[in-house]
């Protein structure tokens, strides 16, 4: 796989680090509560997550019927800019970063701080892990009315029959690759999305890592992995990219 490359302004929307726990048998929304607000001056925007479902009943001769539950999963909480999220959940830690994204060190730092104080009270064991990137790629229509082409822009992407219409308004595209040399999976998503201005075309690249089997114990490991993950997040990036993808960003 190619090697990862440094940006001047890298096409990040959102970093994800995530972790699926089963937790311990007395933790309960007051604890997940007194945590988030006991960071509460630099994440001071506290709200609480809600899981909702719904049920839709079909009885012949007699009519359809729906219900909905809603129950409280956790709390999410947001930094003073705005631009990082911690999510603390029964089930479940996400830490995240808005753009602009300031590099990988600094937010796995601040991610491990909070997950070891989460971690002092939530979980039992770790069943998931995984680190995703979603980028927009936002590419410039050419000024000529020439229509973009994919291709020249994604190595990875749609393949149209020569005897269809050429041209896409929209598209959603998702693959899953096993990466067996690290023990995990990653799922590839790209989609056309609603541009910023309408002189550009822009294009999601969603990358999500991830590891649900055979996991250590030991929270060195589980970073270790983490760090993997990033490392070859870098690498399916830039297969999935162009030369003329790359002088987008810079």
């Amino acid at each position: 796989m190619p090697e990862s490359q440094e940006y001047n302004q890298p096409p990040i929307t959102e970093a994800i680090i995530d972790l699926r726990v089963v937790p311990c048998p007395n933790l309960s929304l007051g604890t997940l509560k007194q945590l988030s607000e006991e960071s509460d001056k630099e994440y001071p925007n506290i709200k609480p997550m809600i899981e909702a479902t719904g049920t839709i009943h079909v009885e012949p001769g007699v009519g359809t019927s729906a219900s909905a539950k809603h129950k409280q999963t956790g709390y999410r909480a947001t930094s003073t800019d705005g631009k990082y999220v911690c999510q603390r959940q029964l089930e479940g830690f996400t830490f995240s970063r808005l753009a602009p994204y300031k590099g990988w060190k600094s937010f796995r730092n601040l991610a491990k701080t909070m997950w070891n104080a989460y971690r002092i009270v939530a979980p039992q064991s770790v069943t998931r892990i995984a680190a995703r990137y979603i980028n927009r790629i936002d590419i410039p229509i050419p000024t000529n009315g020439q229509p973009i082409e994919l291709k020249d822009y994604f190595r990875t992407g749609p393949e149209i029959s020569p005897e269809l219409p050429q041209a896409i308004s929209g598209f959603f595209m998702q693959v899953h690759l096993p990466q067996d040399d690290i023990s995990a999976q990653v799922i590839i998503n790209q989609a056309i999305v609603p541009p910023p201005n309408p002189d550009i075309i822009s294009v999601i690249l969603d990358i999500d890592l991830f590891r649900d089997h055979s996991l250590p114990d030991s929270e060195e490991a589980i970073w270790n992995h983490i760090e993997e993950f990033h490392d070859r997040k870098n690498s399916l990036f830039e297969s999935c990219i162009t030369d003329s993808t790359r002088g987008l960003f810079n």
